[in-house]
């Protein structure tokens, strides 16, 4: 099971001092999403290659931020100091009051599983199982599956994604768009409050992609936080803030 209260596992001290980079204007409280100068160094045999150079950044709750920059501009690498997929050289990540560093392994995949719903660009299904079973999966995962229940929420899902209907096929047999949207649905399905997309829109054409866009944007007005890196800057337009990297640095920001 997952451990009821999170924040117990908290032991960044001074949270409140943390967030003095890019931070969402008139913030009413602590942001959900906390970066404070993250460092990302990768030791290769040429010599150590920094990814992020001192990453400060912050994302609200209701937000749809989006951060751009071109393939080879840390993108990824923060996406996953965010999700705890990788480890910080150094610096502070606090997602919903969690210090995300100072969980082990086991704590880190369980938490990962309830807060932390992920999309990535190659959608990622297992082509041998049916789209409701895809969309359960992390219900499993995160020991929260109850028979008929987890049945019926990821029905819901995939009717929310307009793909209820083709619940018993397997991911073969739908288009890129249609997987993507499974992806989303997947995603959903432990109602984790942070959604991250790494690039959900790569694989897709501009209409479909726009359709996935449409759908993030009618989950944020629906109360979903959204973080999404891509290299498209015409998407721009669908997010409430966007932030711009290059060569691990942040280099522009707009509310």
């Amino acid at each position: 099971m997952c451990p009821v209260d999170w924040r117990l596992s908290l032991t960044v001290v001074g949270f409140e001092n943390i967030c003095s980079g890019v931070v969402a204007p008139d913030s009413p409280k602590l942001p959900l999403v906390c970066l404070n100068d993250v460092v990302k160094t990768y030791e290769t045999p040429g010599g150590p290659v920094a990814a992020l150079r001192g990453i400060s950044l912050s994302l609200d709750q209701g937000e749809f931020l989006l951060i751009t920059g071109k393939s080879g501009a840390g993108k990824s690498t923060l996406v996953n100091m965010v999700t705890g997929v990788d480890y910080l050289t150094s610096g502070h990540v606090v997602v919903d009051g969690i210090s995300v560093p100072d969980l082990s392994d086991d704590d880190l995949a369980q938490w990962r599983g309830r807060t932390i719903g992920i999309v990535y660009q190659t959608f990622e299904l297992l082509p041998q199982i049916s789209l409701l079973d895809n969309v359960m999966l992390p219900m499993d995962l995160c020991g929260l599956y109850r028979r008929g229940t987890s049945e019926a929420r990821a029905m819901d899902l995939l009717r929310q994604v307009e793909l209820e209907d083709h619940a018993l096929k397997t991911p073969t047999r739908i288009s890129g768009g249609q997987q993507q949207r499974v992806a989303i649905a997947r995603a959903l399905a432990n109602d984790p409050p942070i959604l991250v997309a790494d690039e959900p829109t790569g694989n897709l054409d501009s209409v479909t992609a726009g359709a996935i866009m449409s759908l993030f944007e009618q989950l944020v007005a629906e109360g979903k936080t959204i973080l999404m890196v891509t290299h498209d800057t015409s998407l721009m337009k669908h997010a409430t803030r966007h932030v711009a990297i290059a060569d691990g640095l942040i280099t522009d920001a707009h509310p």
